[in-house]
């Protein structure tokens, strides 16, 4: 079954579930397609970051760029990606072979990058797909490619598995009717008090 038309404009927060961390993050509808921003805080393996990011995707959601900036254990950070939709990918000059064939972005500290391929997919139930991702790691934030299986288990629910430094990682990820994250399972939970959604 089809996801629901994604709104214009719309916003989520999240709190993390095993360590202290939260975020707002909007999707918006733009003349080039998508753009996703958020404002993160975490504290994760004794380290403290602060992250505001922004990815750009185009109408079917593929990754074309993406921006992080923060503070990670008192460190700045900055990463400027930019992407072809075809999975090459460049940092000013530098191509990045490393991550070659990723067609989507993976930021380690947000789920709502896991949105990006949920929507590019379009499942249906049952069904499952291998992708690519520029998995950049927190909070080790080093780029790599992460080879990821999506398997839409039911309407609003997705099985994620990737290999992780030889070891299988899976979670069960449940979104609203939209293809957004709302329950990510032992990480992240969308909070919806107050004016979480809008």
């Amino acid at each position: 079954m089809a996801h629901a038309p994604f709104p214009p404009d719309t916003t989520i927060h999240w709190r993390r579930l095993d360590v202290f961390g939260y975020e707002h993050a909007r999707i918006q509808r733009v003349p080039s397609g998508w753009r996703l921003q958020g404002k993160v805080e975490v504290r994760e393996s004794g380290v403290s970051a602060r992250f505001n990011y922004v990815v750009e995707c185009d109408p079917t959601w593929f990754t074309r760029s993406a921006l992080v900036d923060g503070e990670v254990g008192g460190e700045l950070a900055r990463f400027a990606l930019t992407a072809d939709g075809a999975g090459h990918w460049t940092a000013g000059d530098q191509v990045l072979s490393a991550v070659a064939g990723a067609l989507d972005i993976d930021l380690g500290f947000t789920p709502a990058t896991n949105t990006l391929p949920i929507r590019r997919l379009a499942l249906e139930v049952g069904e499952s797909a291998n992708v690519r991702s520029a998995w950049l790691r927190f909070p080790e934030l080093r780029l790599e490619a992460l080879d990821q299986t999506y398997t839409r288990e039911a309407e609003r629910t997705y099985r994620y598995a990737a290999n992780v430094d030889g070891e299988l990682f899976t979670a069960r990820l449940d979104t609203d009717e939209y293809g957004r994250v709302v329950h990510y399972e032992g990480l992240w939970t969308a909070d919806t008090e107050g004016s979480a959604w809008e």
